[in-house]
């Protein structure tokens, strides 16, 4: 009788929006004994995800450093960012897939919650059915936005809506009007047309932009007083509860 090939555990970490001290207990352990660790990051630039947990690393854990082709800049004429985006993701799994035929697990790290808008998704799409696979929850990005602010997000029967700022100004607009309290993530290069689309919905007066929730630089103001130039990737606006409390 054959042996049965042991293979080792892929994880999807949630690392939480920025401050290390967000990180949840299972996601240290995890972290701690995983011989390799994996993580995404835009060309030229350092990952967050390893950033926030880069205290916790030790020098003998193998690093999958995962280096995005394309994130927010055009391409070539001709290329096809799915394509493009398909073809890097099937290559990522391929390197994580390599140490896990070894027989070690490995720890993607995630900023936020793996599944929110979470990269991982698309490593877990391409392994999940070749490797055992778990997804360790993060704080997510949003819920730290109402932490900073400390203002609830929803109240009783509110729905809460949380949008894409890339999406067209008459949808986003459309979607805010339907909404009890909103949360725009993907605000960045985005945020006259976001704040444009919150003033059409009658919601500026309402409406707050939080800049890198829990991390260094953190920044909360009312979104009518934010310079749209000064907007970086890390940061949303949040719409809370008609009912809460206002400041």
């Amino acid at each position: 009788m054959m042996a049965a090939v042991v293979t080792g555990r892929c994880f999807g970490v949630g690392v939480g929006p920025g401050d290390p001290e967000l990180m949840t207990v299972k996601a240290l352990r995890i972290l701690r004994t995983s011989p390799a660790v994996a993580y995404f990051s835009a060309t030229g630039r350092s990952s967050n995800a390893r950033q926030i947990v880069s205290e916790f690393l030790t020098p003998d854990q193998e690093e999958l450093h995962l280096v995005y082709p394309v994130t927010t800049e055009g391409l070539p004429m001709g290329q096809d960012y799915e394509a493009v985006m398909a073809k890097f993701y099937d290559a990522s799994a391929d390197r994580v897939a390599g140490v896990l035929s070894r027989g070690q697990d490995v720890a993607v790290l995630c900023e936020g919650d793996p599944l929110f808008h979470g990269s991982f998704m698309y490593l877990h799409n391409r392994l999940s059915d070749r490797f055992p696979t778990e997804v360790v929850p993060g704080v997510p990005s949003i819920l730290a936005g109402s932490a900073v602010l400390g203002t609830p997000l929803v109240c009783l029967d509110e729905v809460l809506s949380v949008l894409s700022g890339t999406l067209n100004p008459a949808d986003l607009e459309a979607r805010l009007v339907e909404s009890d309290a909103a949360v725009i993530m993907k605000v960045g290069r985005n945020l006259e047309k976001v704040r444009q689309a919150v003033t059409r919905a009658g919601l500026l007066n309402r409406a707050w932009y939080v800049e890198r929730a829990t991390m260094a630089g953190e920044r909360v103001m009312r979104l009518d007083q934010v310079d749209p130039a000064s907007s970086p990737y890390f940061s949303m606006v949040v719409i809370p509860s008609r009912l809460a409390p206002t400041r």
